[in-house]
């Protein structure tokens, strides 16, 4: 009786208040950032996974237009171009995680999170997928790796393509044009994981020169309630050397750090965060941010510089003061997954060198944040201007997701490419008008 009566405890909460703040105002260099509030339970304010219908797809931005590179895929994560034109697409979802979500509110939480979608059993592969005819569709699927740990990010260096599952990342031997790949591959390093491992995914990057890996490590928790001892190795980017296996942090105090890319104008890394929920429909902004080598961005003591988190204690006031305020903001709940900087040439010149980012979509939110495409623009290598959406239409008039996008990547056309889990798609975003 005592958990029949959460959910619609849970329901009144969503309804009790909404934003005071538009989602745009949670966006750019210097957000607003409100007082937190605090609840009982959160607002829970999902959109419940429903599906494309036939023929159905998301809406694109006006001068360009959407089509599907493929469907009917296993919950499509995250996405890699290869140089011969080849795309990776991981089929993934969440390990095992046997104490994250514990007690009631735990037990709400894997509800509300079924019925988003994001709980279906992992298919631990990564499929290839080749256009042979250059009609911007996928005419081949392949599986290219199989038996794999909840696949996540991927990356060539030569002819070493590099995995991270969710518990180590993983290397294979790659040659162009191989449809498949055999064996096991050899482990490089193992990653945090366990029984809790809240945020599980593990994206890889390659330095320019492929001398060292980078590797995003989210949280075990939303805002430390597993206790401290249990984010040791966690939220935050280590760079890995391949010859070796060792490892160092490269910037810590990101809460669940997911795309990454090379700044085309400046050479520095940049990365996706997604920061804490459940103290208010306005907090906290997610960012994309440069990363400092050495930086500390918050988590869990702080956000946005010296914004005290209340919640975390023991404090660490000295920490705290070095607390970096990340670039720019992408709007609250937004759930910014994929990242990448455009540096194709079929795209309106107004889009070289600025940043297409993925959002998944809220479920701390009234009204809802996310289930977009956005692009950034960009300017001596600095976000300069308000998100563009680029692909919409991912919620109906209902409130169901028809999909919701997660990782982007530019085909060897030129091409954008979106991952799209509740849809089992990946579409294509092309200009109406190819720029010349």
């Amino acid at each position: 009786m005592l958990l029949s009566g959460i959910v619609p405890a849970i329901g009144l909460t969503a309804c009790a208040g909404n934003s005071q703040l538009p989602e745009i105002a949670g966006t750019g260099p210097s957000p607003p950032l409100p007082a937190p509030s605090h609840s009982l339970f959160p607002t829970v304010n999902i959109a419940p996974a429903k599906g494309w219908a036939p023929g159905a797809s998301p809406v694109a931005a006006p001068g360009l237009k959407v089509s599907a590179f493929a469907t009917g895929l296993d919950h499509p994560r995250w996405l890699y171009v290869l140089p011969n034109g080849d795309v990776l697409v991981a089929e993934t979802s969440a390990p095992d995680r046997p104490r994250d979500a514990t007690g009631i509110k735990g037990w709400v939480m894997r509800k509300v999170m079924k019925k988003a979608g994001s709980t279906v059993p992992s298919a631990n592969r990564i499929t290839l997928l080749r256009d042979t005819n250059g009609g911007g569709a996928a005419t081949t699927h392949t599986t290219f790796l199989h038996g794999l740990s909840s696949p996540y990010g991927m990356a060539l260096v030569g002819r070493n393509l590099y995995v991270a599952n969710t518990d180590s990342l993983v290397r294979f031997d790659y040659q162009q044009g191989a449809t498949e790949l055999a064996g096991a591959g050899s482990k490089i390093a193992d990653l945090p994981a366990g029984p809790i491992n809240h945020h599980w995914t593990k994206n890889v990057i390659a330095s320019p020169d492929g001398s060292r890996l980078y590797v995003t490590i989210g949280s075990n928790s939303n805002a430390a309630e597993n206790g401290l001892p249990a984010e040791e190795g966690r939220a935050r980017i280590i760079e890995i050397d391949p010859a070796t296996g060792g490892s160092r942090p490269l910037a810590t105090g990101l809460r669940n750090p997911n795309g990454m890319g090379w700044n085309p104008q400046t050479g520095a890394l940049w990365t996706a965060v997604n920061e804490r929920d459940e103290i208010g429909n306005d907090l906290v902004p997610d960012y994309m941010t440069a990363v400092r080598d050495g930086g500390f961005y918050g988590w869990p003591f702080s956000y946005y510089g010296e914004h005290i988190d209340k919640r975390v204690k023991p404090q660490k006031g000295a920490l705290v003061a070095q607390a970096i305020v990340p670039d720019y903001a992408l709007g609250s709940h937004t759930a910014s997954l994929g990242l990448t900087f455009y540096d194709g040439q079929l795209f309106p010149a107004h889009y070289s060198g600025g940043a297409f980012v993925g959002q998944h979509g809220s479920w701390n939110r009234k009204p809802r944040s996310g289930y977009k495409v956005v692009f950034v623009p960009f300017a001596n290598g600095q976000p300069a201007g308000t998100p563009e959406d680029i692909l919409t239409g991912f919620v109906d008039a209902d409130g169901h997701a028809l999909g919701r996008p997660v990782g982007v990547a530019v085909d060897r056309t030129g091409a954008l490419l979106v991952a799209d889990d509740v849809g089992n798609t990946i579409w294509r975003v092309t200009p109406v008008a190819p720029a010349r």
